[in-house]
């Protein structure tokens, strides 16, 4: 099928408060319009969007949705729901077959969703989201509880509201403008509506508080969190210390690297890049170029830190575990998390440094070497 959205947005949504229309206020940094808009436009069964707009609403539209103008097929909505949508219709392109009537304040609809009004359209000349009601039912006289409703067989109306053009364009032609929705034209009309499964977070911004619910919603389904693992081993060798997560130990033995073999802030640091997934140490300093001989690691793990929030990541929280018998790491412990948080840039409770032994099994247990292993979690709201 050929399918076109109409967004009706001309409504005033006066309970929603605000300076201007509920659709153009803004929901974490972007018009609600916006997020309603993006839904549509990048779903791939939708060939056309049409936006009913208030002429009113031209100026506010304009200087909060930028170049989405161009991309729409804008009609002037009327006095009423109904007239509104029945301009959306009149203005879908030739050969289209199917429509979907959606409330611009509903900006958390879902792919999912859109496909499965879709699929019921195949079978059906109209189908509809809805949730069953699953709160008991009161009527009430006065403040009182006057009567136990039965809640059977009720649903909780939600859009995309889908018809097929030619049945939904016939039976708007004599509905009432007091109608409610598009469902209650298409039954008045005769035709057969299924009920598809609705979405919980599919809410209709009416109140003041529904934006920051929306929001709430919104940033969880979003957020992308990483986690990354690093794993470094450096042998012993000639030396009076060794340095580890940027803390000098003195110890009759050094760690042998290309750089100053600091393995517990290598282990990070390639957790960092893992949860990225931008490769690891070795590609971003590659051990053949002469200048990174002997360097500090502390410029890798500045890099890596710096890339998680060029990337708009937050490092959230680093963990690393020392395998050694010697030296002994839980005297020098906090200094290690000091150190590594500074390096990082995020507060010392988001930095873990623990040791273990590996029971005088293997090379760490014959003291030939240490070995670290690291978790690092990276977030982006």
């Amino acid at each position: 099928m050929q399918t076109a959205a109409i967004i009706v947005a001309a409504g005033r949504g006066v309970r929603a408060g605000g300076d201007i229309p509920k659709q153009f206020q803004l929901l974490i940094g972007k018009p609600v319009l916006a997020h309603t808009l993006e839904k549509f436009a990048s779903h791939p069964g939708v060939g056309q969007i049409i936006l009913v707009l208030s002429p009113q609403d031209d100026a506010v539209f304009s200087a909060t949705m930028g170049d989405w103008a161009d991309k729409l097929t804008i009609v002037a909505g009327g006095e009423t729901r109904v007239s509104s949508v029945q301009a959306g219709l009149a203005a879908a392109n030739e050969g289209t077959d199917a429509v979907l009537i959606h409330d611009g304040a509903r900006p958390l609809v879902q792919h999912n969703l859109i496909d499965r009004v879709l699929a019921e359209l195949e079978t059906h000349p109209g189908a509809a989201p809805a949730m069953p009601v699953t709160d008991a039912l009161w009527r009430g006289d006065g403040g009182k509880v006057s009567a136990i409703q039965s809640r059977t067989g009720l649903f909780r109306a939600q859009t995309p509201q889908g018809f097929h053009l030619d049945a939904i364009r016939e039976a708007n032609a004599t509905a009432p403008q007091d109608a409610k929705d598009d469902v209650e034209i298409a039954i008045g009309a005769g035709l057969d509506v299924a009920i598809v499964e609705g979405d919980e977070t599919n809410i209709k911004i009416t109140h003041p508080g529904d934006f920051l619910r929306a929001a709430r919603i919104l940033q969880e389904s979003v957020m992308d969190i990483r986690t990354g693992n690093g794993f470094d081993v450096h042998r012993f060798g000639d030396g009076d210390a060794v340095t580890l997560c940027g803390v000098t130990i003195p110890y009759p033995r050094g760690l042998q690297g290309h750089s100053d073999a600091d393995v517990g802030m290598h282990a990070v640091t390639d957790a960092i890049y893992g949860a990225l997934a931008m490769g690891d140490i070795g590609q971003h300093f590659p051990p053949s170029d002469p200048q990174w001989k002997g360097a500090a690691s502390h410029i890798f793990l500045t890099h890596a830190a710096e890339l998680a929030k060029e990337n708009g990541f937050t490092l959230t929280h680093a963990d690393v575990t020392l395998i050694c018998e010697q030296p002994k790491i839980g005297p020098h412990a906090q200094a290690m998390r000091v150190e590594m948080a500074r390096i990082m840039g995020i507060d010392i409770d988001r930095v873990s440094v623990k040791a273990t032994t590996s029971e005088r099994l293997g090379f760490t247990g014959r003291e030939e070497g240490i070995a670290a292993s690291a978790t690092a979690t990276l977030v982006k709201a």
